[in-house]
């Protein structure tokens, strides 16, 4: 039976309307309500819930990182509390989904932001000492999309979650391509959901600005994670693509954000299976919506991708890719690179 929420609705308005979500009994009965959210819309997501949620106790959560969540996690479970909703982007939310599993409660998610598909993803990314990592935690309750929030974010991250849910078609190739090679299972219906996820954004004409297009793009984000927990991994939505962009921010982090580093890498991969159609589509898809397609739109230089792409298959052990079956050597690697920066570069 698939686990969907209970509920999901992209509209404008969502944060302030909040309390009507509550006060469905299947999502809280005791009226114990946790709120967490984040240090930069913090004043005004509270000023705007308060109406509506009467004594629920609003927590500020400092940053995406492990201790972060660990200390909501602490507080959550002192509270006895029956719910949490956190409400933010995606590091907020990515918090607040690892604080809800320490502390045993579901977690409803309210996005103010649409960069990448974590906001209903059965992991989440959080920062630690040693760097960035994936950890393991149920999906949400009931998802919200405030539409108001995303038309006032960075136009960049939004336009990011073009990319990241463009590279589920580059992840379903690497999966079938393990199935073939390896006899790696493939889940059927997961593939299906990331597919339909993206092939629903590649070739809209319309963009960021329209309140149709941000619905396509939340409901595309939700199912690419959905097909996540479908799947128990994140298999259909993370392939060659994903290694590289993992790789670039190990080598070099702060580079860029997730959604512009998997659609470079999704088009890279494409390049190296030699799609010329999905390639064209892909590209032409990020250009669009002025998402980066090579290198140098990162900053980065043709030898520093290179390397990325070397590393990459060492950043998924045991996940097999466009990149694991070609094994290239680094000077081949390098020839790759420049060839695509030639065929691609402005």
């Amino acid at each position: 039976m698939l686990p969907a929420p209970l509920t999901m609705e992209v509209r404008r308005g969502a944060v302030a309307q909040l309390g009507a979500l509550l006060a469905d009994s299947r999502v809280a009965t005791s009226g114990r309500v946790a709120v967490a959210v984040g240090p930069g819309q913090g004043d005004r997501i509270e000023g705007l819930i308060a109406p509506t949620l009467g004594e629920a106790e609003v927590f500020r959560v400092a940053d995406g990182s492990v201790d972060a969540a660990v200390s909501l996690g602490a507080d959550l479970r002192k509270g006895a509390y029956e719910v949490v909703v956190g409400v933010g982007g995606g590091r907020t939310i990515d918090a607040t989904k690892y604080a809800a599993s320490l502390a045993g409660i579901p977690m409803v998610a309210v996005a103010t932001n649409l960069s990448h598909d974590g906001i209903c993803s059965p992991t989440a990314s959080l920062v630690y000492e040693g760097g960035k990592g994936s950890f393991g935690v149920p999906m949400p309750l009931a998802i919200l999309v405030d539409l108001d929030f995303v038309h006032a974010a960075p136009e960049s991250l939004v336009r990011s979650g073009v990319g990241d849910v463009v590279s589920n078609l580059s992840a379903i190739d690497d999966w079938m391509l393990s199935n073939v090679e390896r006899g790696e299972p493939i889940d059927g219906l997961a593939c299906s959901m990331a597919r339909t996820a993206a092939e629903a954004l590649i070739g809209r004409r319309d963009s960021i600005e329209s309140d149709a297009f941000l619905t396509v793009l939340a409901e595309s984000l939700i199912l690419s994670g959905m097909s996540m927990v479908i799947a128990g991994s994140s298999r259909p939505s993370s392939g060659g693509d994903h290694e590289i962009l993992h790789a670039v921010d190990q080598l070099f982090p702060g580079t860029s954000n997730h959604g512009e580093l998997a659609g470079i890498g999704a088009a890279f991969c494409f390049f190296l299976r030699e799609d010329a159609g999905r390639l064209a589509q892909v590209t032409e898809c990020l250009r669009r919506h002025q998402l980066p397609v090579t290198p140098a739109d990162i900053g980065l230089s043709t030898e520093q991708f290179a390397e990325a792409v070397a590393l990459a298959p060492a950043t998924r052990p045991g996940r097999y890719t466009i990149l694991e079956h070609l094994r290239l050597p680094d000077s081949e690697i390098r020839d790759r690179v420049e060839d695509y920066v030639r065929a691609f570069g402005r």
